[in-house]
């Protein structure tokens, strides 16, 4: 099931039980292929009608089993949506939340961080009914949004602000320049240094920045960009990259912690970044990954000395499932939520996220299975694709 939700679509599946039980999950590809979950759950829907939802470790071999040879991708998004459906089944089914069934919760309460904080606001503005950040007063505004928030960090991307102020993106083909070459140019090493500046600028030093710079570069220009940002002290600087020794590289030619992964999937795909310690924390989407691979994923990553941070930046379903992998995880850096969004996201889940007063923190959900529903009226309302007209 898929909604519009602005800048990209929120997809959802739903497994319904003989016993009147239904399981939700979210599994958003924002930037691939939405139909193609849907027509590999699709594919998969014969291994499963007629099963008992409790036995999610049988089903998950099931379905495995059959895709073994498209390990990875759109498949194994389809996997987690499945997997993570059949869990919410199994904590209804007890009465119990998810981190129940698991061994219980480590912490009540989860420290996060503003996802998207300035990258909404440039590139999506109209859809979340916000300004659009264009100059140095927009960002001292926004700056003070952001202190009265109680985040404590932010994520941002790349912005380049000004008459056209724009999100750069080549390696999703989503800019105007800089595809396919992804070479960092001096035009592009201003841009960050004036935008992740003046984050810097108007939160001061207390409140901890995060930059992704997703595909965007290639290992020369990570190095670059990492080296030019060091005097802005940043939590983490965020990579994506398929290639463990390259990653090693640039941590070791940086001063800030890195963080990668969230591109990812599985354990065997992570371990030979770990082996390396090609990175200080690693990213892990749980509604991508299914949450029994992403502790498998967890727990690996704590063999190695080093935490991992949910990836996520979805609708309120996604958030309850990685709170809830976030509860039981010992070793959590910190968990990604985003906080601009559609003005009716909080009309689309029948629960929404509850925080502690003084500090951004979210406070862990009490509900059966994940603790939040879809309401489908809701979803109706927002039909992906768009209808033409």
């Amino acid at each position: 099931m898929h909604c519009d939700a602005g800048w990209r679509p929120w997809t959802f599946v739903k497994i319904l039980t003989d016993d009147g039980i239904i399981g939700w999950s979210e599994c958003t590809d924002s930037h691939g292929s939405p139909r193609g979950i849907e027509g590999v759950v699709k594919d998969l829907e014969f291994l499963l009608l007629g099963e008992d939802p409790a036995d999610i470790d049988r089903l998950r071999w099931k379905v495995f089993s059959r895709t073994r040879q498209s390990v990875g991708g759109i498949v194994q998004k389809a996997i987690a949506g499945i997997e993570n459906a059949l869990w919410d089944i199994k904590g209804k089914l007890y009465g119990v939340p998810v981190y129940k069934l698991l061994g219980g919760a480590l912490r009540q309460s989860l420290p996060l961080y503003w996802s998207h904080c300035g990258t909404t606001r440039v590139r999506a503005h109209d859809t979340v009914k916000k300004p659009q950040i264009k100059c140095m007063q927009d960002m001292i505004d926004f700056g003070a949004e952001i202190k009265l928030s109680g985040f404590k960090a932010i994520k941002t991307n790349i912005a380049v602000i000004g008459k056209d102020s724009h999100i750069y993106m080549p390696g999703f083909f989503k800019s105007a320049y800089g595809w396919p070459e992804l070479n960092a140019d001096k035009k592009i090493l201003r841009a960050i240094d004036i935008w992740v500046g003046a984050f810097r600028k108007v939160l001061g030093d207390d409140t901890g920045i995060i930059l992704d710079l997703n595909f965007n570069f290639k290992t020369e220009g990570y190095i670059k960009i990492g080296r030019m940002l060091e005097k802005y002290d940043l939590l983490w600087l965020e990579i994506d990259s398929y290639d463990p020794e390259a990653l090693r590289q640039i941590k070791d030619s940086v001063s800030m912690p890195i963080c990668s992964g969230e591109n990812l999937y599985g354990a065997r795909q992570y371990r030979p970044y770990f082996e390396r310690h090609a990175m200080d924390s690693a990213s892990v989407d749980i509604i991508w990954n299914g949450f029994t691979e992403s502790r498998r994923i967890a727990d690996m990553a704590e063999l190695y000395e080093m935490n991992v941070t949910p990836h996520n930046f979805n609708g309120h379903l996604s958030t309850f499932i990685s709170a809830q992998f976030a509860a039981l995880t010992p070793n959590i850096r910190l968990m990604e939520i985003d906080v601009d969004d559609v003005p009716w996201r909080d009309e689309l889940f029948m629960k929404v996220p509850l925080f502690t007063k003084d500090d951004k923190e979210m406070l862990l959900p009490e509900g059966p299975g994940w603790g939040t529903e879809v309401n489908e009226k809701v979803l109706r309302a927002h039909p992906w694709p768009k209808e033409e007209k």
